[in-house]
């Protein structure tokens, strides 16, 4: 058997662009919208799991209670914790760590961002949290709610790209994919 995941990204933050991680930033009108229109033609999902952050987790409460679906908040498909860099623009990094920058673009497995989670960990979290969906529901198709970060990080595997290629996967506010996870954990992009 296999699972179907369809992963949706949070919409537009209160604030703003930079590198949100662990933040806990609330969707813009603009970001409930595109949220909403992702998913205007509802999917026949079993249920949903969402990140507990604001940003996936207020929308999935919504779309949950309107289409009568079990939700499941999951903290292990939280964002990337980007230590020192969280809530900085990646232009203001250009001006006060653009070598550091740099590395983690050029391969976020080698450098960690300071004080940040390293990608390997990151890795491993998300992809324990996939595993245990995958035992728990599998036959089942489930609206994954949560954020870029861990979007790129299960495309860019199901998509069979070279592990340093993560960040160059575009991932837009409200982008919908869909990812099959076989009994084995592999993925492959539907």
């Amino acid at each position: 058997m296999t699972l179907r995941l369809d992963l949706l990204r949070h919409g537009e933050t209160e604030q703003g662009g930079g590198l949100r991680g662990s933040l806990d930033d609330a969707l813009t009108p603009v970001g409930w919208q595109q949220m909403r229109d992702a998913v205007a033609e509802p999917l026949s999902w079993d249920r949903m799991v969402s990140s507990p952050l604001q940003r996936c987790a207020r929308f999935a409460e919504e779309l949950s209670a309107r289409l009568s679906l079990p939700l499941h908040l999951e903290p292990d498909l939280q964002e990337l914790h980007f230590g020192d860099w969280e809530g900085v623009s990646t232009a203001q990094l250009m001006e006060t760590d653009a070598e550091g920058l740099g590395r983690f673009w050029e391969n976020p497995y080698i450098f960690t961002p300071p004080n940040g989670e390293p990608v390997l960990a990151f890795s491993e979290r998300v992809h324990g949290a996939v595993r245990r969906l995958q035992k728990a529901y599998d036959g089942e198709r489930i609206l994954l709610i949560s954020h870029g970060g861990v979007m790129r990080l299960l495309l860019a595997e199901a998509r069979g790209l070279p592990r340093e290629q993560l960040l160059e996967v575009v991932v837009g506010h409200g982008g919908l994919f869909g990812v099959r996870v076989d009994a084995n954990g592999a993925l492959t992009e539907v």
